[in-house]
């Protein structure tokens, strides 16, 4: 036990001695405390065959306020899909909705199901990594949609109610929304927490053309496809954009 003290003792010596000749010879640096940092999942592309199509997903995500206000942040971008299955779609920032910020795009992805490979490209840096992509023409995809029943352990009760049929942009879609009941207690909730998703499914391109998210923990978040173009996109999309390095990093991820 003494030799541990000992060593704690010289260790925070040493440590106090260093950060003195930082601070006499470099500016403070401002550190703080708590703070969140959140991510938004956007809807899911599938990289489903014959099912070629050009969009714009525009995105809006409304976070409440304890005074009764709201917080708004708005993005748009694009997305596109060959007949084979590869998938392009950019990412952009999110924005105050109504301010003077403009988005910029931050990164452009390429997946293909068929060489089963996946650039992200980094606007900025212009680096194009190069990881595996493990998505399959061969595996269909569809809206998770829990059975309505009780969660296991007592945990809440799910709703799934399926809305009928509507026309959206021109194609079938099947509108279902699930809600998910959860008891008091069982994430820290002094009371029970209802949250819902509610989704216009287009099958026959395979993703949800009006898609609501809603959590009183998170908030309202809203995808909805416009600008929906049929047949196969521009080419040039699915190409690395000029200049760009790309950095091979397959063997890694493996």
């Amino acid at each position: 036990m003494r030799t541990i003290r000992l060593a704690c003792v010289v260790a925070g010596a040493i440590l106090s001695v260093g950060f003195l000749v930082t601070a006499q010879t470099r500016s403070p640096v401002n550190v703080q405390d708590g703070g969140t940092r959140q991510t938004l999942e956007s809807i899911f592309i599938p990289p489903m065959a014959g099912a070629p199509f050009t969009c714009i997903l525009h995105t809006e995500w409304v976070q409440f306020t304890p005074d009764g206000g709201t917080l708004t942040v708005v993005n748009q971008r694009r997305i596109a899909r060959q007949g084979s299955g590869r998938f392009y779609q950019e990412r952009w920032v999110l924005v105050p909705k109504n301010g003077q910020m403009e988005s910029q795009m931050t990164h452009i992805q390429v997946a293909d199901p068929n060489s089963h490979t996946l650039y992200t490209c980094t606007m900025g840096p212009n680096v194009c990594s190069l990881t595996n992509y493990g998505g399959t023409t061969s595996t269909v995809y569809r809206p998770a949609e829990m059975p309505t029943g009780p969660l296991p352990n007592g945990m809440g009760y799910i709703t799934n109610a399926a809305l009928g049929t509507d026309i959206t942009l021109g194609l079938q879609t099947v509108r279902t929304r699930v809600t998910k009941t959860i008891n008091a207690w069982v994430v820290g909730n002094d009371r029970v927490l209802t949250n819902t998703r509610e989704f216009w499914f287009a099958p026959s391109l395979g993703i949800n053309l009006i898609s609501k998210v809603s959590d009183p923990r998170y908030g309202t978040q809203t995808f909805t496809v416009s600008d929906l173009m049929l047949g196969e996109p521009d080419a040039q999309l699915f190409e690395v954009p000029k200049d760009f390095k790309v950095q091979d990093e397959r063997q890694a991820s493996q």
